[in-house]
């Protein structure tokens, strides 16, 4: 009996009834350009199945600290405005981040108390989300990649436990992730499990 091809397996090449691309949308934990992270993210970009479309958000780090009394229609920032349209629009998100000092970088957890509110309605309530990334240390970000889904959890959206990638950075040896092909193999098996908790 033949055997499906991989990206059959994984989502519809299209969406039933004519739906556009399931759209998944990448926050990165690090603002430095040459982030592995970031190039994790890129690679979920190039190796998402058919029927998935993958778009890195750029913009993180333009976001003010939270503050509620700037969170109003009058005199809430553009850079928040723009991050909660890219996630009101997005049918998913996948989160790709280090680990600071045992835990979330600033700047994501920054970008989660925007998203929470308002309190009960945020952009990304009840989409899927899942959390990978890397990050130096035999764990890959464990601590991190749990802290994240917990908050997010917290703040709406449904979290999909069952997807996890933790790669350890030195495992990759200097090569950029694009370049193993186990890691591509994964990133793309995470994407195609997101997109199918798409409802």
């Amino acid at each position: 009996m033949e055997t499906k091809d991989r990206r059959e397996q994984d989502v519809p090449a299209t969406r039933p009834e004519g739906k556009p691309d399931i759209k998944v949308l990448a926050l990165v934990g690090s603002l430095r350009a040459a982030s592995v992270n970031r190039q994790i993210a890129e690679l979920a970009v190039d190796v998402a199945p058919d029927g998935v479309a993958v778009t890195v958000f750029e913009g993180l780090g333009d976001l003010p600290f939270y503050n509620e009394d700037i969170d109003t229609p009058a005199a809430v920032p553009a850079a928040v405005t723009r991050l909660r349209a890219a996630a009101a629009d997005a049918h998913a998100a996948l989160v790709v981040t280090p680990e600071y000092n045992g835990t979330i970088p600033a700047v994501l957890k920054n970008a989660i108390d925007w998203l929470s509110r308002p309190f009960g309605n945020g952009a990304l309530k009840d989409k899927p989300l899942a959390v990978i990334g890397g990050a130096m240390g035999r764990f890959g970000g464990v601590w991190a990649h749990d802290e994240t889904r917990k908050s997010f959890g917290i703040a709406g959206t449904r979290v999909v436990d069952g997807i996890k990638l933790s790669v350890p950075l030195q495992t990759l040896e200097g090569r950029p992730p694009a370049d193993d092909a186990e890691l591509s193999a994964n990133v793309r098996d995470v994407v195609g499990k997101l997109a199918a908790e798409v409802n």
